[in-house]
């Protein structure tokens, strides 16, 4: 049971409810006066609960005899108070339940009291706010009759508790979501979007909270297939929302829906979206927020571009929003220009606005259809499919765009070299049949790029090469893993604005899937797989599935260094999101938490002191010191956060002892780390950096040593002060004091002395 009348928990920790103290008073609401607890004697072994725990259970009204809790409990004797009841609690002379085991509550009259007991732990999420949702760009023109069909007519609220949406992928289902949440919400219910981490949807999983409206989407195939159990389990869970004013919305792939008609059952409600909204109007939208009115003037008259708009989903009208700006400022930077730097005429580059737009927009099939048909026999002039090798320089040329000939050249090789070995063939000398062929300008030339006069490829079509990579992805599945491989091959270096690596983030994530991103791991290196998912995260469409499977590698040993990664550079970003930075912190705490490899754990320490570098990294890190201390979180991730903490400077005291870090006890973090064998071993060098910059100043060292003696005068604490000792040794201050000495003067009693050393050796 939480501190507070009802189980609250930041959406950003992990819930640890074994973790929690077995000392009565700290686990009781804040209504009930201390003075009238009653502590029972704890037994000397308490039984672990059983693993077969029954589901989460929930008790609001007023006590009955009957309905009180039938498990085994511990009984006291009763005791006089030293004061009278606090209001709402009756005392009563009967033996009373404990919070050892499930909790029995006497009371009169509790508004709102739910005890829940978990076997796992729930889902994480991350709090939204309100306001960034209800500013983004929003139609739902195709959604209208769905979304009053959600809503009471008469107090324009959610009917259900629960509400699950079924829709097909890319047509906006989250959008509706978080946005139907937060205009038909009152203003102090939080918003929270949760993680799927589950093998399978279950109830048991799912939070509860007072004021909260949760949102889930379940898009992943192998997880989140939904099934009439789990529905028939979720009308419990919408009794007990409904009891405390919450709510959960369900976005769910079409596909994953295994429900027959009808599916209604108590408190819940199914809504379906067939459409999405109209493309034209988010396009608009999205360029209106932008601040780009001048080519949103521009496009809605423009007929053609208008037509090539026409029928995508909402992820691709908002991608085709980010080519029409990247096609404006084109234009823009061309005219700036001087006409000497501008492109040759024969380079036949687009010089209009109208002209770029309408390439950024073209999907090309059917050039492409052309390039990649079937190779005739004996080609002549009319045949314009490209041979086998050509296929692999164009692909090259989609990737590197405008790069040296011999680069280029090399790129299709290996692209070639890798089709072959994937097709269970040795990678074979291919001089003679590629001398055979025709010269490499000509084949560059038919492939639609030129070769300027200092020897490199000029392949200025961006939108264009994308459209291959994605028209081969999607036509021959038999490439898509050795693309993959070639591509990791081809990056030079983790950095995600490599177009490698680039090119490799969209298309593991074509689909908006993590069916090829699993696969990935085993072609590409944890690093270089790190920028490729940096780049993921940040994607507006699927940076949310990224963020899920990043969230499952952390559970996993052979992925969690992918996962630090990935992390540290969202975490290194000055302009990152506090939403995707606080993601971040999350996933390196459950690495932290989980991992028993100590290069990882070593990594995740790294990063947390790269975060500490930084005012609002440091606040974070002290949220994960306090969540530990306050026993809503594993210490793992709290000890290497004030571990990296340790090496922030400040003048005086150091930055854990002074007023800016007062909302942790540093004291207790140090007895912490210094009692254990691999922690200790960690904190001393710093411990003793920390002394040896106070030593110039004898008010700042004797404060100094005056708060480190009190954890180190703690409970097993005699080897942490020998090896503290040892490495003061030869370390003197201003005034000549030698502070192994003096820290041994103050530490070591009189009856030890004889056998212990001021240097931390045994006599």
């Amino acid at each position: 049971m939480s501190d507070i009348p009802y189980p609250s928990r930041p959406a950003d920790e992990p819930n640890h409810e074994e973790q929690q103290s077995d000392d009565l008073e700290s686990r009781l609401p804040t209504w009930v006066n201390p003075e009238q607890v009653r502590h029972p004697e704890q037994p000397a072994a308490l039984q672990a609960p059983s693993e077969t725990a029954p589901e989460p259970s929930y008790t609001a009204p007023p006590f009955e005899p009957a309905a009180a809790e039938t498990a085994p409990v511990e009984t006291v004797q009763d005791q006089p108070v030293s004061q009278g009841p606090a209001p709402d609690i009756r005392t009563t002379p009967a033996a009373t339940n404990n919070f050892h085991h499930q909790v029995g509550v006497v009371t009169n009259s509790i508004q709102q009291l739910i005890i829940e007991t978990r076997k796992q732990d729930i889902l994480e999420g991350e709090e939204l706010d309100r306001g960034t949702i209800l500013k983004q760009p929003f139609v739902r023109d195709a959604w209208e009759d769905a979304w009053q069909e959600a809503l009471d007519p008469t107090t324009r609220r959610l009917r259900a508790p629960v509400l699950l949406v079924v829709a097909p992928r890319a047509i906006g289902a989250t959008t509706f979501a978080l946005r139907l949440l937060a205009e038909h919400t009152s203003s102090d219910t939080t918003l929270v979007k949760l993680q799927a981490d589950w093998k399978a949807p279950s109830r048991a999983k799912l939070p509860l909270e007072p004021q909260h409206a949760f949102q889930l989407d379940l898009k992943d195939s192998d997880t989140d297939r939904v099934s009439g159990e789990f529905l028939n389990a979720l009308v419990k869970h919408a009794e007990n929302l409904s009891g405390c004013g919450s709510h959960l919305v369900l976005t769910v792939a079409r596909e994953l829906w295994d429900i027959p008609v009808p599916a209604s059952r108590p408190g819940l409600q199914v809504l379906r979206l067939e459409r999405p909204p109209t493309a034209e109007l988010v396009v608009n939208a999205h360029l209106d927020a932008a601040g780009q009115y001048e080519p949103a003037e521009r496009i809605r008259e423009f007929e053609q571009a208008l037509s090539k708009l026409r029928g995508l989903d909402a992820v691709a009208a908002v991608r085709a929003t980010h080519r029409i700006v990247a096609a404006w400022e084109e234009q823009r930077l061309y005219q700036q220009t001087s006409p000497l730097h501008r492109s040759q005429p024969h380079q036949n580059a687009p010089k209009t606005f109208e002209e770029r737009v309408l390439g950024a927009l073209s999907d090309w099939r059917e050039d492409l259809d052309k390039l990649f048909g079937d190779r005739a026999a004996v080609p002549d002039k009319s045949d314009s499919s490209l041979a086998v090798e050509d296929r692999y320089l164009l692909l090259s040329l989609a990737v590197r765009q405008s790069a040296p000939v011999s680069l280029v050249s090399a790129g299709a090789r290996k692209l070639q070299e890798a089709v072959e070995a994937a097709s269970n063939g040795q990678p074979g000398n291919t001089t003679r049949s590629t001398f055979a062929g025709r010269g490499l300008r000509r084949r560059i030339q038919d492939v639609g790029a030129i070769v300027d006069g200092h020897d490199t490829v000029v392949f200025d079509r961006p939108a264009y090469g994308q459209a291959v990579l994605e028209y081969v992805w999607d036509n021959y599945e038999t490439m898509r893993t050795p693309l993959l491989g070639w591509l990791a091959a081809l990056a030079d270096r983790p950095d995600p604005a490599d177009p490698a690596v680039q090119a490799l983030a969209s298309l593991a994530l074509r689909h908006g899937t993590g069916e090829h991103l699993n696969e990935l791991p085993k072609l590409v290196g944890a690093d270089l797989l790190g920028a490729v998912l940096r780049t993921a995260v940040l994607d507006e469409h699927v940076g949310r599935l990224v963020w899920s499977v990043l969230y499952q590698w952390a559970g996993q040993q052979g992925n969690a260094a992918t996962v630090v990664s990935t992390c540290r550079l969202v975490l290194t970003d000055s302009e990152v999101s506090s939403v995707s930075a606080k993601m971040a912190v999350v996933r390196l705490r459950r690495v932290a938490r989980t991992t028993s490899d100590p290069t990882v754990r070593q990594d995740v320490l790294a990063a947390f002191e790269e975060l500490a570098r930084r005012p609002e990294g440091r606040s974070r890190l002290l949220a994960e010191i306090r969540a530990w201390q306050q026993r809503k979180a594993a210490p793992e991730s709290g000890a290497l956060a004030f571990l990296a903490l340790m090496s922030v400077d400040s003048p005086g005291l150091p930055w854990l002892l002074s007023q800016d870090a007062a909302e942790i006890d540093a004291q207790q973090a140090l007895a912490h780390l210094l009692s254990g064998s691999e922690t200790g071993i960690a904190v001393i060098p710093r411990i003793t950096g920390w002394i040896r910059a106070s030593a110039d100043d004898p008010e700042s060292y004797e404060q100094l040593r005056d708060r480190l003696l009190v954890p180190l005068r703690g409970h097993r604490m005699l080897q942490a002060g020998m090896d503290l000792m040892k490495a003061l040794t030869g370390s003197v201050t201003a005034q000549g004091i030698d502070i192994a000495e003096d820290f041994y003067e103050h530490l070591v009693t009189a009856s030890l002395r004889p056998l212990f050393a001021a240097n931390g050796t045994v006599r």
